[in-house]
């Protein structure tokens, strides 16, 4: 049986925002509507996107209860600003992002996420493009070496991609753990599965996560309006050091130019101010959902000062 989707450090998130009646409000990363279904009951008007056709489908009926207060967005959310403006909606009071991928994908063994469901290798969040087999049954053993290294941080990533490279073609999920473990020389009362390290480096680069979430913080910061309030919660280091990396920019911290030195030439205004610190979920609510447990938030709020050219 599928474990219930649980949204991550929901109250946090609900209390960095604050809700009110008439906020609109971008939930950037839909999946089950665990984030905008606690803004909706605050009164909140939500723009809800989500690049997964399936997610939109499953939707509908929060939309139809909510009816005119919530709308769907079949889009990735590095273009939520172009396609909000399209709609005649040029600012937001906030944004949420939920990076990564989320419950209901990786309990569905046939979208090929995880390895703990056997499926075809896909891992396709859109359901379109190049597929997690594609890439691995075609590309270089150096670049799937320089992939699972790069998204993975698997310190043995080329005894790995030669594994592969000489297992192929490969079609299923459980094929590929396999191939992994035996590279690894896996123990079955090893902590952690050393698969684990290649299937989110698969992920990641089959779904261009990180450069996503990039143009997606260069697209909030450009839609909301002065006071506005975002908040992104991030699951693994690559993430989260990216999102410090871009409020840390926006918000001008760390900064040392001096307005003393002749011909120094001071930075861009800040765009984002009371950057949060890394707020972490509680030990009561990863006893209740085990996948809250990596989970980091970070949240600060838009100043007056235009947005930048781009992000992290």
């Amino acid at each position: 049986m599928n474990a219930p989707h649980v949204p991550v450090l929901l109250d946090e998130v609900v209390a960095a925002m604050a809700p009110q009646p008439g906020m609109g409000i971008v939930d950037a990363t839909f999946g089950a509507g665990g984030y905008s279904t606690a803004l909706l009951e605050a009164g909140a008007r939500v723009y809800a996107f989500d690049r997964d056709p399936t997610a939109i489908r499953d939707g509908a009926a929060l939309a139809a209860r909510f009816e005119g207060q919530l709308t769907l967005h079949q889009v990735r959310f590095a273009a939520m600003a172009d396609e909000l403006n399209a709609l005649g909606v040029q600012s937001v009071d906030a944004v949420v992002m939920d990076i990564g991928v989320s419950s209901m994908q990786l309990d569905q063994g046939e979208r090929g996420f995880a390895f703990s469901h056997d499926g075809p290798l896909d891992m396709r969040m859109s359901q379109d493009g190049e597929s997690a087999a594609d890439f691995l049954n075609s590309a270089d053993e150096a670049a799937i070496a320089d992939v699972l290294y790069e998204y993975g941080e698997e310190r043995q990533s080329r005894r790995v991609a030669r594994a592969i490279v000489a297992a192929r073609p490969l079609e299923t999920t459980s094929e590929l753990a396999r191939i992994v473990r035996k590279a690894l020389g896996h123990k079955p009362h090893d902590k952690k599965d050393p698969a684990t390290r290649t299937f989110q480096a698969v992920r990641i680069h089959v779904n261009d996560e990180l450069g996503e979430l990039r143009a997606g913080l260069a697209a909030a910061e450009a839609l909301l309006r002065e006071g506005g309030v975002l908040a992104v919660v991030s699951f693994h280091s690559l993430e989260d050091r990216i999102v410090k990396r871009f409020l840390k920019e926006a918000s001008g911290a760390g900064r040392a130019v001096s307005r003393h030195l002749p011909g120094e030439i001071a930075g861009p205004p800040p765009t984002f101010a009371k950057v949060s610190k890394a707020i972490r979920p509680s030990d009561e609510e990863v006893a209740r959902n085990p996948r809250a447990r990596s989970s980091i938030l970070r949240h600060a709020v838009r100043t007056a000062a235009p947005a930048g050219k781009g992000a992290a």
